[in-house]
């Protein structure tokens, strides 16, 4: 019989990679299976994934059932309390039994200590600042005047003026 050839030519997927770190860090934290953190968008819902975020489960001494804490901004608070019960049940349904008995909420700041410092949306890329100095416009337009299609020649005499205003910025510090 041969011998099976692998298609991976030795790499390795970074899921595999991690996976022994993620799952100690997570169980430090209480989460015995890292599916919780890892794919909290599609447990709890792109919504409530945007509003909160999974810090700790502790599991009391009775026994079955663990309380887990999300951890929300003030204002998300009470949107997130009238969703709870809808909510553990989409998290028993990940782990196949009622592992979680009850879910306290956290609320925070969205800067402060420690954990209230993490944002719960992506950061947006700054704007670009308008370029206003005349002599840039000017030479950003008169070399493109030539451009035909009136689109490609605004998208680049804005390439122009950004490109000039940069080189002038640089220049003069």
């Amino acid at each position: 019989m041969s011998k099976r050839r692998t298609s991976t030519k030795g790499f390795a997927r970074t899921g595999k990679l991690l996976q022994k770190s993620i799952r100690s860090v997570g169980e430090t934290r209480g989460f015995a299976q890292t599916r919780l953190l890892t794919h909290w968008a599609e447990i709890a819902g792109a919504h409530t994934a945007a509003i909160a975020r999974p810090v700790e489960v502790k599991y009391g001494r009775d026994g079955f059932g663990a309380t887990l804490s999300l951890l929300t901004t003030g204002a998300q608070a009470p949107m997130l309390e009238m969703q709870k019960e809808n909510l553990r049940e989409k998290i028993n349904a990940v782990y196949g039994y009622s592992a979680i008995s009850k879910i306290r909420i956290t609320q925070t700041a969205p800067t402060g200590f420690c954990e209230g410092q993490v944002s719960f949306e992506p950061a947006k890329p700054p704007a670009p600042e308008p370029v206003n100095d005349p002599v840039i416009a000017r030479a950003a337009s008169k070399a493109t005047c030539t451009v035909q299609d009136d689109g490609l020649r605004h998208a680049l005499e804005t390439l122009g003026k950004n490109v000039l205003s940069k080189e002038k910025r640089n220049v003069q510090t």
